[in-house]
C-alpha cells in the first residue's frame, strides 16, 4: 500500500509544475473544428520572390480540404499568417508584427544549407502523441513545380507534416527497413512496410554511375535484399493508403486506423506509438476531444491569410531597483549583466530604452537605436547602481511600453525584457493593458523570492520565461540576459555564447579554462573575468600564443569587479586559453564568459537550444532537451553537460544523449535527451546545457521525420522511375569543425505540494532488438536505470509470444524467459542476453515475438518496451515475370529487371532474423526514367 501511495504522489506531484522558456509556444488554437492563427515566416536570408507567398496559401488551401477529407470531416485551416522578412521590400498589405516570430513560427521556409535538401520535414523532439517544433520547407519546394513528381501534391505533403507537428505521430514508412517478414496470412511472406498492408508495387535496385541509372532486380545479401533495395508502388492501388505512408498516392484519402493499421511493419509509428494507428493516437488528442464532425461535404470556410513583416527590433530593459535588490550583490550583478547585454548581445540596429522601478518607475534612457559601440557605451551609462525603496511591477510596464510607443508611434512587434527579485501584489492590474500592446515579455525571476505569477506576462504574450540563481559573481545572470536575442532568424547578427564557467578557487590556486573559437564564429568576440572579492592575476593566450595581460583588458569603475576584452575583426580559430589565479588570502568565486558571433552571413554557426518539457508518457516526467545544429543539419557526436540549479539546492549534472533510447526519442537525430529525476522541492529551477566537441569530424545528419519521396511508380505495369536522388559527398555530410563549445540557457519551476521526492520506475526501452547467432536468439538493448533513465535497474522480466499484439496486451500472461542470471547494467549501457533456440518449437514460417520490462529496487516496473521479433522462413521460388513492351513516349531508358523473392531480416520497432534458402532467377520487366 505504501508503494501504491508513493507512486500516487509521485503523479499528483508531476502534475502540478510548470515549465518555463519550453514550448515553442504555438499559437495555433481549435476554433469549431478550424485551426486558427497558424503562422508561417520566411527566413530573412531567402530572396524575395512574391510566389513563394502564393504558393504557400494554395498549399494551405489544398491541405485544408485534404485534411478536411482524411479526418472524416473533422479539421481544417480557417486562419493563417505568413511573417514577411524585414529584408524583403516594404507594402502597404503588409502589416505590423504583434507577438509573432520566426522562431516561434509553426512552418518555417528556409534554405536547407546543403545541396539537394528538399525534403519537408518536421521536428519531433519527444515521443508518441508529442507535439512538434516546427515544419520546414524549402523555398525551392514551394516554387519549383518539378518537385510534385517527387513528393506529390503539395497540400497532400502539408497534411502529412501537420500530423507529424500537431498530433504527434510518425512515418508508417522506413527507409531502413523498406521490406519484412509478414505473418499477416496464415504463411510468413515479404511485404513492403507500410499502411495498410498488402500494398501493391515492385522492389528495385538502381544502379548508378554518376547521373546515369540503371535498375535492375534486388539480390539477396545472405538473409535480406541488398542495401538500396526499394519499393516502387503502383500509382493506383486497389485499398485506400495511409497519408502518412505514401502522401503522393491518389488512393490517400485517411489515416491508418485500428482496422486498417500494419502493426507488424518495422515503422516508427510503431516502434514509437507501441503499435498503434495514426489515427488512435488523433482520436486521444485533445484536438479530437473538443470537435465535432461536421455535416457537410467541404470545410464550412475557405482558409484566409494576413501578410506581415518584421520590423526593427524595439527592446525596453525594465529592471527592478526596490530594497531587496541590494541583497546578495543584486543590483551590482544587474548592472554587469545588463551592460554585457548591450555591449555584446543585443543587435546592432536594435532600439534599446531604460526603465527603473521601486513603488514608481523611472526613465533612465528613452528609445534610441544601436548604430555603434558609441551607442552601446551610452546606454550602459544609464543602467542602475543604486537600490532602495518597493516594489510595482506595473509602473515599470507601463513607463516601458510608453518610452517605446513615443518613439514607434505603437507598441505592436515590440519586447520587454522584466527583471525582478520580488513580490507585487498588483501584477493582475496590469495584464489587460499587456494583453493589448501587442508587445512580448520576457521575465527575469532573480532569487528565490520573485513574485510567483511574473511568468503570468511572458505566457500572455509568447516571452520567454528565465531564472536566475543568486551567486558570487554576475555570471550566472549575464547567461540568462544571453538568452534574449532576436527571434527574426537573422542569424548572421546573433550573438552567440561561447562559454560560463564559475568556480570556486583558494588561494594561490590556478582556474585554466580552454574556450575554441570554431570557424563558424569569430566576429565580435568578447571574453570577461569576473571575481567576487579582489582582481586575481590572469592572462588569455590565443592560438598563435599571444598572450593578453590583465592590462589589456578593460575595468570600468562602475562595474569594478569585472575585466573585459574585446577581439577586433574576426577572432583566430583554435583554442583560447584563460590562465587565472586567486591572488587574495581566501577562497573566492572567479567566473569566465565569452561571447561571439557568426564569421560569416551564409555559413550557419554551429548552435544550441536548450528546452525543458513533460513528457507525454507515464509518471509524465520532466525532460532535458539539447539540439546542436548546423543551420538545420544535425551536429552528433557532440558532448552535452546539463547543469541544473536551485536556491539553497547543490547543482545537479547531466549528460544528455542522443542513443534513442531512455528519454531520447531517435538516434544520431542532433537531439541530445535525458530525464531529471533529481527534483529537490518546490520553486525555480535554472538550466545550463553546454555542448562541446574536440578536434574531430562533426558529423552532420539528414532530417528525420521526412515526407517520403517517390523513386518511382508501377501503372499499367510499366515502371517509371524518377532520376535519382543525388547521392551526398562525404564533404557535404561531414565537416571539419575543429573544436566548438556552445552554451544554452533555459528554466523551470515546480510546485510539489510538499517535500516529499517524486518516485520513478525505470524508463520503458525502446531498442530492443534480436537476432540469431550459431542457433541461439541474442537479444540486446540499452539498459535503461532504477529511475528512469538514471542509475540501474534491479532486474528484467523478458517474455515471449506468436502473436505481437497478445505481447503487447497480455505481456504478464506471455511465456517467460528465464534471465534470473542477467544483472541490469548502469542506465544507457549495452545489454546482450542470449536464449537457446533448443527451448523453442521452430519450423518454417515460425514467428516468436521478444519485449522486456525493467524492476527497480522497490518493485515499481517499466512499460513494455519496443516488440522485437524473430523469423524462420524459406521464401517461395522467384515468381516467372512478365514481359511488357518497352515503347512508350518520353521513355529515356528501357531497362529489364526481375520480381525475386525475399528473405528479409527486420531490426528496427520490429526486428527479424530469418533463416533463408535463397534462389535466385533472372527475368524482364520494362523501366521509364522521368525527368
Amino acid at each position: 500500500r505504501e508503494q501504491v501511495m508513493g507512486v500516487f504522489r509521485s503523479l499528483i506531484f508531476l502534475l502540478s509544475f510548470r515549465l518555463l522558456h519550453v514550448a515553442k509556444g504555438s499559437t495555433v488554437w481549435l476554433n469549431k473544428n478550424g485551426y486558427e492563427d497558424l503562422v508561417v515566416a520566411i527566413n530573412p536570408q531567402v530572396p524575395e520572390d512574391a510566389n513563394i507567398i502564393l504558393n504557400v496559401m494554395n498549399m494551405i488551401k489544398n491541405a485544408s480540404n485534404y485534411l478536411f477529407e482524411m479526418t472524416k470531416h473533422r479539421f481544417f485551416f480557417k486562419s493563417v499568417k505568413i511573417i514577411i522578412p524585414k529584408t524583403w521590400k516594404k507594402n502597404i498589405n503588409y502589416s505590423r508584427l504583434k507577438t509573432e516570430s520566426y522562431d516561434k513560427a509553426d512552418v518555417i521556409i528556409a534554405d536547407p544549407y546543403i545541396k539537394h535538401g528538399d525534403d519537408p520535414y518536421t521536428l519531433q523532439y519527444g515521443g508518441c502523441k508529442e507535439k512538434g517544433r516546427y515544419i520546414h520547407f524549402t523555398p525551392n519546394f514551394l516554387l519549383n513545380d518539378k518537385l510534385a513528381n517527387v513528393y506529390g501534391e503539395k497540400g497532400r505533403v502539408f497534411v502529412h507534416e501537420w500530423a507529424h507537428y500537431r498530433w504527434g505521430v510518425f512515418d508508417e514508412y522506413s527507409s531502413d527497413m523498406p521490406f519484412y517478414v509478414s505473418r499477416n496470412s496464415k504463411a510468413a511472406s515479404v511485404e513492403a512496410t507500410s499502411c495498410p498492408a498488402g500494398v501493391a508495387g515492385i522492389p528495385v535496385f538502381q544502379d548508378c554511375s554518376g547521373d546515369k541509372c540503371e535498375p535492375r532486380s534486388c539480390r539477396y545479401d545472405g538473409q535480406l535484399y541488398e542495401k538500396g533495395c526499394m519499393f516502387i508502388p503502383d500509382i493506383r492501388q486497389n485499398i485506400p493508403c495511409s497519408v502518412m505512408y505514401l502522401q503522393y498516392v491518389l488512393s490517400v484519402v485517411e489515416f491508418c486506423d485500428k482496422n486498417t493499421h500494419n502493426s507488424e511493419a518495422p515503422n516508427m509509428q510503431n516502434k514509437m506509438c507501441n503499435h498503434k494507428s495514426t489515427w488512435e493516437v488523433i482520436m486521444e488528442s485533445d484536438d479530437f476531444r473538443n470537435s465535432t464532425v461536421v455535416n457537410a461535404s467541404a470545410p464550412p470556410s475557405e482558409t484566409t491569410f494576413r501578410l506581415l513583416q518584421t520590423q526593427d527590433r524595439a527592446v525596453a530593459l525594465v529592471l527592478d531597483v526596490s530594497g531587496s535588490m541590494s541583497m546578495h550583490d543584486r543590483i551590482r550583478h544587474l548592472r554587469s549583466a545588463a551592460e554585457a547585454f548591450l555591449l555584446h548581445i543585443i543587435e546592432i540596429g536594435s532600439w534599446v530604452a531604460i526603465v527603473t522601478f521601486d513603488s514608481d518607475a523611472s526613465e533612465k534612457a528613452p528609445l534610441q537605436q544601436i548604430t555603434d559601440d558609441a551607442a552601446r557605451q551610452k546606454l550602459v551609462q544609464c543602467l542602475p547602481i543604486i537600490a532602495s525603496g518597493k516594489t510595482n511591477i506595473c509602473a515599470g510596464i507601463r513607463k516601458g511600453l510608453k518610452l517605446i510607443a513615443d518613439k514607434m508611434n505603437t507598441t505592436y512587434g515590440s519586447e520587454i525584457v522584466l527583471l525582478t527579485d520580488g513580490e507585487d501584489s498588483g501584477i493582475a492590474t496590469c495584464l489587460d493593458l499587456v494583453k493589448q500592446s501587442g508587445a512580448k515579455i520576457h521575465t527575469i525571476a532573480l532569487g528565490p523570492l520573485a513574485a510567483k505569477e511574473l511568468e503570468d506576462f511572458s505566457t500572455l504574450t509568447g516571452g520567454l520565461k528565465l531564472y536566475a540563481v543568486d551567486g558570487a559573481v554576475h555570471n550566472k545572470l549575464t547567461m540568462t540576459f544571453s538568452a534574449i536575442t532576436s527571434g527574426s532568424g537573422d542569424i548572421s547578427e546573433q550573438s552567440i555564447q561561447l562559454e560560463s564557467k564559475e568556480l570556486l578557487v583558494k588561494h594561490s590556486g590556478w582556474m585554466n579554462t580552454t574556450v575554441p573559437v570554431d570557424k563558424t564564429v569569430g566576429n565580435d568576440t568578447f571574453f570577461s573575468v569576473a571575481w567576487s572579492l579582489s582582481q586575481p592575476f590572469f592572462f588569455l593566450r590565443d592560438p598563435k600564443g599571444k598572450e593578453h595581460g590583465s592590462s589589456d583588458f578593460t575595468i570600468d569603475n562602475s562595474n569594478p569587479n569585472t575585466a573585459r576584452l574585446s577581439i577586433s575583426g574576426t577572432a583566430e580559430v583554435g583554442d583560447w586559453q584563460f590562465c587565472i589565479k586567486n591572488l587574495h588570502t581566501a577562497t573566492q568565486a572567479i567566473s569566465v564568459t565569452a561571447t561571439s558571433r557568426p564569421a560569416y552571413s551564409d555559413v550557419p554557426p554551429v548552435s544550441i537550444a536548450a528546452h525543458v518539457n513533460r513528457a507525454n508518457r507515464a509518471f509524465n516526467p520532466v525532460v532535458v532537451y539539447a539540439e546542436v545544429s548546423q543551420g538545420f543539419l544535425p551536429v552528433l557526436g557532440a558532448t552535452v553537460i546539463a547543469t541544473i540549479e536551485k536556491d539553497g539546492a547543490a547543482a545537479v549534472t547531466l549528460e544528455l544523449l542522443d542513443n534513442g533510447a531512455g528519454a531520447d526519442t531517435m538516434k544520431n537525430d542532433g537531439i541530445y535527451s535525458r530525464y531529471f529525476t533529481s527534483l529537490q522541492g518546490t520553486g525555480r529551477y535554472s538550466l545550463k546545457v553546454n555542448a562541446h566537441g574536440r578536434n574531430t569530424t562533426t558529423r552532420l545528419s539528414l532530417k528525420r521525420n521526412r515526407a517520403l519521396s517517390l523513386l518511382g511508380y508501377r501503372e499499367n505495369g510499366k515502371i517509371y522511375m524518377n532520376a535519382p536522388r543525388p547521392k551526398f559527398a562525404d564533404k557535404e555530410i561531414k565537416v571539419k569543425l575543429g573544436s566548438f563549445s556552445r552554451i544554452s540557457t533555459s528554466s523551470l519551476v515546480v510546485n510539489t505540494g510538499g517535500d516529499s521526492a517524486p518516485i520513478y520506475p525505470p524508463c520503458k526501452v525502446t531498442d530492443l532488438h534480436a537476432h540469431i547467432e550459431n542457433k541461439t536468439i541474442v537479444l540486446s538493448w540499452t539498459a535503461p536505470g532504477g529511475d528512469l533513465d538514471n542509475g540501474k535497474a534491479d532486474h528484467y522480466i523478458i517474455k515471449s509470444s506468436g502473436n505481437l499484439l497478445d505481447l503487447r496486451n497480455h505481456f504478464d500472461h506471455a511465456t517467460s524467459v528465464n534471465s534470473s542470471n542477467l544483472i541490469p547494467k548502469e542506465a544507457g549501457r549495452e545489454e546482450s542476453f542470449k536464449i537457446k533456440l533448443e527451448n523453442f518449437i521452430i519450423k518454417n514460417d515460425t514467428v516468436i515475438y521478444f519485449a522486456i520490462r525493467a524492476v527497480d529496487d522497490t518493485k515499481l516496473i517499466s512499460e513494455v518496451s519496443n516488440i522485437a521479433q524473430t523469423t524462420w522462413f524459406v521464401p517461395p521460388k522467384a515468381s516467372v515475370p512478365l514481359e511488357y513492351d518497352g515503347n512508350n513516349e518520353g521513355a529515356d531508358s528501357t531497362v529489364i529487371v526481375a520480381i525475386v523473392a525475399v528473405c528479409v531480416t527486420v531490426v528496427c520497432t520490429i526486428v527479424s532474423s530469418t533463416l533463408c534458402v535463397l534462389q535466385k532467377r533472372k527475368g524482364r520487366v520494362d523501366f521509364e526514367t522521368m525527368q
